[in-house]
């Protein structure tokens, strides 16, 4: 009777294993090939250094990956975009990064991919014409400004505000931290922004609007001089007594907080998935030269020393991206059926977070160190990425601190890692 009832169970096992299913469509497949094929035409190595060097995205690699279908590729084809799936947007992040290993144009597709689609769901017809549908062809830009002066994690401890005065909103405050305000002020545009309306109910009273950045009262302040990314902008903004129409709202009064943090769970993929990319590129960079240079009459490769730190980059970066195509799949599950609760989804999110831009930093170190002398300089063109990628480590899209707080409160449980 128990032989039965286990063949009977193996009996399912067998019927249900083609519910785990690790291949990409065709579909997923051509668009990988086809971003091959544009990228390696038309964004060399070499082209990425020049980009670099010069601080700017030029407009014709703007226009190109529009042209593609990447920038606001996850909004619905009749709000302007491609009406992609976050697996699918996640294998163009991926796809960015390897090319671009200084991360400058993952950062122009993923803030826009990530939060042009958090905007998208919760935003009014008014804030997709005025820049959602001409943000998907290159013509405007979208972004995120939450980070405040006195801090970034702590959403909620922010001192922006938007005031009820007749039929609009006033906003004031500052931003500062801001990815691609120079790019935005260029092409047009502006980003998603949340304040207290009522501070009173703490941060179940902010509330979530869209500031187009030329707006009476807006001042952008300086670009910063980062580390890397070099050719996309970062700067800050202040908000002084501007006008934000009705329309311009993003959900319900008091729900701006929860909408800023379902934006970071996207975000965070999208970073994720391009810091593997980059890893992908530092090690197949790395190979060509461990087996064509040879020292004490031997090829690099040939030596465990070096051997063994590839073989743990390599098992990590696998490991690492099959988790973050697992966490793709279950935030399309999550829309789609509703099958995994928010909570759970940015449990895995932050994961992903937490372990792709630190692997990504230390392949890229790894493999700087292989190359002896010549990694330490600019012709190898390494050193841009690890400068890119470090921004990921520090804090963009949240810091690692913050990650392991939010998967230590899943795992725990928030009566464990109760911060307010």
């Amino acid at each position: 009777m128990r032989l039965t009832r286990l063949k009977c169970i193996f009996a399912y096992c067998s019927l249900a294993s083609g519910v785990i299913d690790f291949s990409f469509s065709e579909e997923q497949n051509l668009f990988r090939q086809a971003l091959k094929e544009w990228f390696e035409k038309n964004l060399p190595i070499e082209k990425v250094r020049e980009i670099d060097s010069k601080g700017k995205l030029p407009k014709e690699i703007i226009k190109g990956v529009a042209d593609l279908g990447l920038l606001c590729m996850t909004l619905p084809e009749e709000h302007g975009g491609a009406g992609a799936d976050w697996v699918t947007a996640t294998i163009a992040a991926e796809e960015l990064g390897y090319w671009d290993i200084s991360v400058a144009l993952p950062v122009f597709f993923l803030v826009q991919a990530s939060w042009g689609y958090v905007v998208d769901r919760y935003c009014t017809d008014a804030v997709r014409d005025a820049v959602l549908r001409r943000a998907a062809k290159g013509q405007a830009f979208i972004g995120i400004g939450v980070t405040e002066p006195g801090g970034g994690s702590d959403v909620a401890a922010f001192k922006t505000t938007i005031t009820k005065e007749g039929n609009h909103w006033v906003a004031n405050g500052e931003k500062t931290y801001i990815s691609g305000t120079e790019e935005c002020k260029e092409l047009g545009g502006g980003y998603f922004c949340s304040g207290y309306s009522d501070r009173s109910k703490g941060h179940r009273g902010m509330t979530g609007f869209y500031l187009p950045l030329n707006a009476p009262g807006v001042e952008v302040t300086k670009r910063f001089d980062d580390v890397g990314r070099m050719a996309i902008s970062t700067g800050g903004f202040t908000m002084n007594k501007v006008k934000i129409p009705q329309e311009y709202l993003m959900g319900e009064v008091g729900r701006g907080f929860y909408i800023t943090m379902e934006g970071f769970d996207a975000a965070r993929l999208l970073v994720s998935a391009s810091c593997i990319g980059v890893a992908e590129r530092a090690i197949e960079i790395g190979l060509d030269y461990i087996k064509q240079r040879v020292a004490f009459e031997k090829p690099l490769a040939a030596n465990q020393g070096i051997q063994f730190e590839l073989a743990e980059d390599y098992a990590k970066l696998q490991a690492t991206k099959q988790l973050i195509y697992r966490t793709a799949w279950m935030l399309d599950q999550k829309y789609q059926k509703g099958t995994f609760d928010a909570l759970e989804c940015t449990k895995w999110l932050s994961m992903c977070k937490l372990l792709a831009p630190q692997l990504a930093f230390d392949t890229l170190y790894h493999v700087m160190l292989w190359f002896g002398a010549y990694g330490y300089t600019k012709e190898c063109p390494l050193e841009m990425g690890l400068r890119g990628v470090l921004s990921y480590c520090i804090g963009a899209e949240g810091t690692q601190n913050v990650q392991r707080i939010v998967i230590a409160r899943e795992v725990l449980g928030r009566e464990f890692t109760r911060t307010r």
